[in-house]
């Protein structure tokens, strides 16, 4: 079987990159392993350039090492670029040509080479890396001023639809979201068996690819895939995450467990009884800064300035795909059994369910770029001011509070009181949850499938 290009919003910023922004700025892709950066870049530079160079400099192949050679050799730049358009075969072109810097984390000095690359003029430069953000990868080299920042996720439930051939049906939920109208009865129910796919599948390409094709073993393939992808970030962990590998991994596995608690919120005395938070502030760090695992933090003011009411000691880890996330939560289970899979998908297993929509909220609302921060205030003394609230997300100078409940919306005392207390300051409230769009005593119940149009 080929490899699947599925269709990804990504493709669209880098047109807007290219149109207003590439002779100006190198673009620097981030995003975890397995993404689909790489084949990203590859559909988009030979869509859109005459000519390419592209350089992998994960790879140990005599042409990579003769690569990085030309950068410690070459004087200047157009004598740079000469040598490797020559050493890759590509006739370089003016305004049509497009020099890619893969996995620019292995060798960082072509990342400092990119302010004196842009400011040649000549050519447009991409730079793609899975641990950009890692400090031990930039700590030896001045980060150019002249990169344009994106980061691509696992796909969204919009594209895990494009990739299932449900375009017409992902065009609709948007056209009714629009008009804060709802499905009706039975395309609701279709989307929401989409929606239990994809929080089961994730949005990892290669578990997407496996479930596209896996014929009467497609979940089987997802998982097979996922499973390889989990065993690759763990082994990442040993590797990068110096000096504290041990605490990294630790965070990392115990994400499942931290979410299906009630409260969700993550407590290190489950991983050790004396550990506080300075000793593992690094871990949670590097998870964030290599893109597995997305951190939300207690926002204690939900006003216009959130981020300075931030309190760092108290925090919830999402996995960063939701698909991913489930098979973290089934690792103990060697054997990838359909039927098991198929009970998770028609929740006949007696699984949280509530864990998993929730990370999958989270993860759609990182991948339309918002912030993770939530609400939590506990009174021992008075249990009616506690109050609980998922996410709280602005629009504009208001604050939009986000609960989530995986099936009926039901009662949401905290949420409630966090509107009587807060009223004046917040837009659109929310609650996420398996029923059809409608609205009721000013608040919005908005069905999973139509998170990532907020």
């Amino acid at each position: 079987m080929g490899e699947i290009v599925f269709k990804r919003k990504a493709y669209e910023e880098m047109l807007d990159w290219k149109s207003r922004l590439a002779d100006r700025y190198a673009l620097l892709i981030e995003g975890a392993r397995r993404v689909g950066k790489t084949t990203l870049i590859d559909s988009f530079t030979k869509s859109e350039y005459k000519s390419r160079i592209y350089i992998d400099f994960s790879q140990k192949s005599g042409l990579t090492k003769a690569s990085i050679r030309a950068f410690e050799q070459e004087p200047d730049v157009p004598s740079l670029l000469e040598r490797l358009a020559l050493l890759h075969d590509v006739t370089l072109v003016e305004g049509g040509s497009c020099i890619v810097f893969d996995e620019v984390q292995r060798y960082p000095a072509a990342r400092e080479m990119i302010k004196h690359l842009v400011r040649h003029g000549k050519y447009h430069y991409i730079e793609s890396g899975s641990l950009v953000g890692i400090k031990e990868n930039v700590k030896d080299i001045v980060i150019p001023s002249e990169e344009h920042g994106m980061k691509m996720h696992p796909l969204d439930f919009e594209e895990f639809m494009w990739a299932l051939g449900a375009e017409p049906l992902a065009r609709h939920i948007r056209k009714q979201f629009a008009a804060r109208m709802p499905l009706g009865k039975d395309l609701h129910e279709k989307a929401m068996r989409l929606f239990r796919q994809y929080m089961l599948v994730g949005g990892m390409p290669q578990a997407v690819a496996g479930y596209v094709q896996g014929g009467e073993r497609r979940l089987e393939a997802a998982e097979e895939a996922k499973r390889e992808i989990l065993a690759l970030y763990l082994s990442d962990i040993g590797k990068y995450a110096r000096g504290y590998a041990a605490k990294v991994r630790a965070i990392f596995r115990h994400i499942p467990a931290a979410l299906n608690r009630r409260e969700k919120r993550f407590r290190l005395s489950d991983l050790n009884v004396n550990a506080r938070t300075r000793r593992y502030e690094n871990a949670f760090l590097w998870l964030a800064d290599a893109m597995v695992a997305n951190i939300a933090y207690n926002a204690t003011n939900p006003s216009v300035g959130l981020e300075m009411s931030l309190e760092s000691t108290f925090m919830k880890c999402y996995s960063l795909d939701t698909g991913l996330l489930v098979t973290q939560a089934m690792s103990g289970t060697k054997a990838v059994d359909g039927r098991i899979l198929r009970g998770v998908l028609y929740d006949n297993l007696g699984i949280n369910e509530g864990m998993f929509f929730e990370n999958a909220v989270a993860q759609s609302l990182v991948a339309r770029g918002y912030d993770l921060l939530f609400y939590s205030r506990r009174d021992p003394k008075d249990r009616g001011a506690t109050m609980e609230i998922d996410f709280l997300i602005r629009n504009g100078i208001k604050i939009c509070p986000v609960e989530v409940k995986s099936s009926r919306a039901g009662a949401h005392a905290s949420l409630d009181r966090f509107i009587a207390a807060y009223g004046r300051m917040l837009g659109e409230r929310f609650v996420v949850c398996g029923h059809d769009r409608s609205e009721h005593d000013g608040i919005t119940y908005l069905p999973a499938y139509m998170v990532h149009c907020i």
